[in-house]
């Protein structure tokens, strides 16, 4: 049976068609058809209802501002992007149209497609959930693309985020670079392995001494300007556990630290720029849906060789929102590609199980320590113990995580 039939197959058995690929439209008619309007401002974006049955919904969004604009329809965690359209120019309409299941999710636009856009407002999908047909192709195509989106949503709230964090440590008011830094690096830190895909760039944006220092590589980027925030105690040591870190270490003169942020700024653009290009559309459609499932895999990596030893924030200690984040953009990419592990059938259904049960086993240690919104507690206030059970939970969901792959190319 080919992995067409199978996912038609699973979808109508159990009604499982995928939240987060229902931006592909079934060629026949999918449950009720609704159509609502949208007005994007500077401001504010206006959506003529906040109800929907479930079914195919059309949004006609008019961009009622001077700049191009952006509208989406995002998941209930806010992150997932269910549908997107971009590129709205200054007084133009443009539709996006998507099939929705039941749940719950917010509409937000954004305009000068940066930041983190505004007039985010809860949008409810009511009814029965209604099965999605389409080609197994088409339903993958649509997983690489929602991937795009992400990205580019990700980067395109990077960029400000920088802008504000470099203004202050530029001019010195370290206390809010600071409270900024982890917040910052939070953006990066969801799609890292799209930026370790770009040669020197990642390198340039966020190695450690250590590494640069192995690699014989100028020293810049995030942790650069860290160890000027956090200036080092007299007993710390390197990240190579042997150099005292305060032995040759001078603070960077203003003129240092402007060379700094501009490099920083400068090379979070280069990224807008490749993520906002040809080539990146052309680097994920090449890879596909196993590049996502790839990048899930990814993602836990960095926080099992990096942030479980505390070794990525040396200086500042923030090692826990790094590791958060990359675990929320880990499970997003889980996300876009766990209904096509599930449709392989019952295997596949608890492969999926296996690994939301990790996730959710995972988020709950972490909670106990803070969260994003809110402030996680440095890395020195973990125990042995806490480390440990970090340790085993990663492991725990590893395993099955690095089966997945598999799993949905079958």
């Amino acid at each position: 049976m080919t992995t067409f039939h199978r996912i038609l197959g699973a979808v109508a058995a159990t009604g499982a068609a995928a939240l987060v690929l229902s931006g592909c439209v079934a060629k026949s008619d999918v449950g009720a058809t609704a159509a609502f309007d949208v007005s994007s401002t500077d401001s504010d974006c206006a959506v003529s209802e906040s109800t929907a049955q479930s079914g195919t919904l059309t949004f006609a969004v008019k961009n009622d501002t001077d700049q191009v604009s952006e509208f989406y329809l995002l998941a209930e965690d806010g992150l997932r992007i269910v549908g997107e359209v971009e590129n709205i120019a200054p007084a133009a309409s443009r539709t996006l149209t998507v099939v929705a299941q039941p749940g719950d999710y917010f509409t937000l636009c954004k305009p000068g497609m940066i930041g983190e856009g505004v007039g985010k407002t809860a949008f409810t999908v009511t009814g029965d959930r209604v099965a999605v047909d389409g080609p197994d192709a088409d339903q993958k195509q649509k997983a690489v693309d929602l991937y795009a989106a992400f990205v580019k949503d990700q980067v395109g709230q990077l960029v400000p985020a920088v802008e504000d964090f470099v203004a202050a440590y530029e001019s010195g008011d370290d206390e809010t670079a600071r409270e900024l830094f982890p917040q910052v690096r939070a953006y990066y830190e969801r799609i890292e392995p799209v930026a370790e895909a770009l040669g020197d760039l990642d390198p340039r944006i966020d190695y450690r001494e250590v590494d640069a220092v192995a690699e014989g590589l100028d020293w810049t980027g995030f942790h650069r300007i860290e160890k000027d925030l956090w200036v080092p105690a007299q007993d710390a040591l390197n990240a190579d556990g042997e150099t005292p870190a305060w032995q040759d270490w001078v603070p960077s003169t203003p003129e240092e630290r402007a060379d700094f942020g501009d490099l920083l700024l400068a090379d979070v653009q280069e990224l807008y720029d490749y993520v906002h290009s040809d080539d990146f559309t052309t680097a994920l459609d090449d890879q596909g849906i196993g590049g996502i499932s790839n990048g899930a895999i990814a993602l836990l990596d960095e926080v099992a060789t990096g942030k479980i030893s505390g070794e990525e924030d040396w200086w500042s200690g923030t090692d826990l929102y790094d590791f958060a984040a990359n675990v929320e953009g880990s499970k997003m990419a889980f996300s876009l590609v766990q209904d096509f592990a599930t449709a392989q059938g019952d295997d596949g259904k608890a492969l999926v199980d296996e690994i939301e049960s990790g996730y959710a086993a995972l988020e709950e240690s972490l909670a106990a320590h803070g969260s994003l919104a809110d402030g996680f507690v440095g890395y020195s206030e973990l125990t042995e113990e806490n480390k440990r059970e970090f340790t085993d939970l990663i492991n725990a969901l590893a395993e099955p995580l690095s089966q997945l792959t598999g799993t949905v190319l079958d």
